[in-house]
């Protein structure tokens, strides 16, 4: 016997020859599908470019690392193990770049980060002619290293800027670039001021962002100049901090550009870091199994480095 299903008289029933509309679940994952595939291919361009252009160059690199090859060679790269890495641990030359690339970082971190912060919190205060005394601070940052040292060059000459000023004094002219004493210093001074500008940004958007409720509470509590630093200004500055940090760690172990441009390595080596080594070996001396390697071993202590410093930099702002 045949069943008859009432419907309610709220309901109207589909018209014959229809099928019912499909759950708006259903037309969502259809609409994300075709809303993704979109944004693939809007992405596929840039990451086509990171694939040949960076990726792939660093993987070759790698296998690289593990062959005794040159250029001149019509054999080809010949497969050695890890040859590479073992022969730098006796390589004179690779620690020697290892203690100057680490006393650079040393030398150039610390001040900028101090000095930046300091001119960060210098130029969060209004006062007449701050957006001219910011874009002054930061113009050495847009301006190309390669050029930037090309000047300082200059500066550095025996008829140059600093020499100059010395002889208003009655001082001698020195030596500054041609001393194995003064030459990593003179460098690092260079680039303190090339990298004061932009952590000088940096840091001001993070006082920036931090509420100024937080500065009203602690003055309120009664706490001092020190006391509001300290507690509310590099808590809040901790984030900023860490990735300033972190980019000064990443740049300055490699740098490279500042040291062709005005030692090329010397006197006797003493501004000889680990990527003007790479350059020497791989474009010197035709060794590009070497030069992958120490490239390798520069990567991983520069991740090792950083995590460190950053993990010492948020645990004392706790």
């Amino acid at each position: 016997m045949a069943t008859t299903v009432i419907l309610p008289a709220d309901v109207d029933s589909p018209p014959a020859g229809r099928t019912s509309p499909e759950p708006g679940g259903v037309r969502k994952r259809r609409r994300w599908s075709r809303t993704a595939l979109i944004g693939l291919l809007f992405v596929l361009p840039a990451g086509l470019y990171i694939v040949i252009f960076q990726l792939v160059p660093v993987l070759y690199g790698l296998v690289l690392s593990f062959t005794k090859y040159s250029p001149l060679s019509r054999s080809g790269p010949v497969f050695t193990g890890i040859e590479n890495y073992t022969d730098l641990l006796s390589d004179a030359d690779f620690g020697s770049a290892l203690l100057v690339t680490g006393r650079y970082v040393l030398q150039v971190l610390p001040i900028t980060v101090i000095l930046a912060l300091g001119l960060a919190i210098l130029v969060n205060r209004p006062f007449k002619g701050v957006g001219l005394f910011r874009s002054a601070l930061y113009v050495p940052h847009i301006v190309s290293l390669t050029a930037v040292s090309m000047v300082w060059l200059w500066m550095y000459s025996q008829t140059g800027l600093f020499n100059e000023v010395l002889g208003w004094f009655g001082a001698p002219a020195q030596s500054w670039l041609l001393d194995s004493d003064s030459a990593l210093n003179a460098v690092s001074a260079m680039r303190i001021w090339k990298a004061l500008g932009s952590n000088m940004v940096l840091l001001l958007a993070g006082l920036q962002s931090i509420p100024r409720d937080l500065y009203e509470a602690a003055r309120v509590d009664g706490a001092g100049r020190w006391a509001t630093f300290r507690y509310v200004t590099l808590p809040g500055l901790r984030p900023m901090l860490v990735y300033v940090i972190a980019m000064d760690i990443i740049y300055l172990a490699q740098g490279f550009a500042e040291i062709y441009v005005l030692t090329q390595g010397g006197p006797l080596g003493s501004t000889t870091t680990v990527n003007y080594l790479i350059y020497t070996e791989a474009f010197q001396y035709n060794s590009m199994g070497s030069a992958s390697a120490m490239a390798f071993v520069l990567f991983a202590l520069i991740i090792g480095f950083s995590l460190l410093t950053i993990r010492g930099v948020m645990g004392r702002n706790r």
